[in-house]
């Protein structure tokens, strides 16, 4: 299996972030190739899924598995893309969904592999907004103890998406 894991870091956030490599390192583990484009000079989401889109690995044929992972808004970039993309899944972080000055406050995804993870004290996206959400398009939904930047449960990050690739397989 040739394994592609594209990130989608959020609004203030950097390619390179810490739960981004974090992430990535599992990724390595799997075999997959991992790429984060620096969207940090894009504030409109629009612009950021041009350039996901952009990316010329997700049209190489050798990568039989794609995955999209985004944070905040990179989620909402990373599930507009998938509609065009149609990965064999997402992991989505705090995504901003909900977002009332967004072009679709609920896009709908382009696979059905799609896993949430949230914090309960998410102080920028309303919790509720991901619930709902994953209610619409049946995902798997881990809600944990944590803030929007989830840095206090690094730990579990690693071991979700651990499992959420291995299930890919």
């Amino acid at each position: 299996m040739s394994l592609l894991v594209v990130f989608a870091h959020g609004k203030d956030s950097t390619p390179w972030g810490t739960k981004i490599t974090h992430l990535a390192a599992i990724a390595k583990k799997h075999g997959a190739l991992s790429l984060s484009p620096d969207h940090s000079s894009m504030d409109n989401p629009d612009s950021r899924i041009k350039h996901l889109l952009s990316i010329p690995e997700l049209k190489d044929p050798k990568y039989s598995k794609i995955v999209l992972v985004g944070s905040s808004m990179g989620g909402y970039v990373s599930c507009v893309a998938s509609q065009t993309i149609k990965p064999t899944g997402m992991f989505l972080l705090a995504p901003a969904f909900g977002i009332t000055w967004y072009p679709v406050q609920y896009p709908e995804p382009g696979c059905t592999n799609v896993e949430i993870v949230m914090g309960w004290q998410d102080e920028t996206i309303p919790v509720q907004n991901v619930v709902d959400f994953g209610a619409k398009y049946k995902t798997k939904l881990h809600l944990l103890n944590s803030d929007h930047r989830l840095q206090n449960i690094i730990p579990d990050l690693e071991i979700l998406f651990d499992n959420f690739l291995i299930n890919l397989k």
